[in-house]
């Protein structure tokens, strides 16, 4: 129960400043017709509804079977299953990610249907899947993260040199869309168990900043992308 309580607070807190603004904008500035406001309203309590159980089933569900695989994969002994893993892991996670379907959802219309939503939600999807497979070697072969960071940077500033002016935006914004509330849990709870048991609880510190070198694919990705499309 007090995992509940402290999950309704958690999403009532993130909420409740967005709220107030929109509040008082409605009734200072803008007086948007009450109808849409209505309808803003609404929204507002299924989107707390849907954090909330969200978030509990992230703790109940996603977590604990993350940190699971994280932890039985690498008892295998075999690193191309380990690989292999994550990296399917990582594409179906992010397929699933709500916030790379609103951005392939907005290209597919800012475009006029020039780029399909699916293409760009699979590309991203094989972008992150590549990098949390990088990630997982990372931790197998105790690479520093700022060489593969440094890396992974001076190829994503390269392609943006040939990739069209159109995409440099959208692969930025991809990155980011990748680093939502399905793939982070997945991504960290996957590292913290294979990190946990490769290198003991002490060194589960090495599951962290995964997040960071997986969206480096989903750029990588788009990029590729706008070249062909170029």
């Amino acid at each position: 129960m007090s995992n509940i309580a402290d999950t309704v607070k958690e999403v009532l807190m993130g909420v409740l400043p967005i709220s107030v603004v929109v509040f008082i904008l409605q009734f200072t500035i803008i007086w948007v017709d009450w109808v849409i406001f209505a309808q803003f309203i609404i929204g507002l309590i299924m989107v707390v509804a849907g954090l909330i159980l969200f978030l509990l089933g992230v703790h109940v569900g996603l977590l604990p079977i993350g940190e699971r695989i994280g932890s039985a994969l690498p008892q295998t002994g075999k690193l191309w299953l380990v690989l292999l893993f994550s990296f399917i892991l990582g594409f179906v996670v992010t397929v699933a990610e709500p916030d790379v379907r609103v951005l392939a959802s907005y290209v597919d219309t800012a475009s006029d249907g020039a780029v399909d939503r699916s293409i760009l939600v699979y590309s991203v999807a094989l972008g992150l899947a590549i990098f949390v497979s990088v990630a997982m070697a990372k931790i197998i072969f105790s690479i520093p993260i700022i060489y593969i960071i440094t890396a992974g940077y001076i190829v994503v500033f390269s392609l943006a040199w040939f990739s069209t002016p159109e995409f440099l935006p959208i692969s930025f914004d991809a990155g980011g869309v990748t680093t939502g509330p399905m793939a982070v849990p997945f991504i960290l709870a996957l590292g913290v168990g294979v990190a946990s048991v490769l290198k003991g609880k002490s060194g589960s510190g090495d599951g962290f900043g995964l997040v960071a070198l997986a969206s480096i694919g989903p750029i990588i990705a788009v990029l590729i992308l706008g070249m062909f499309y170029s």
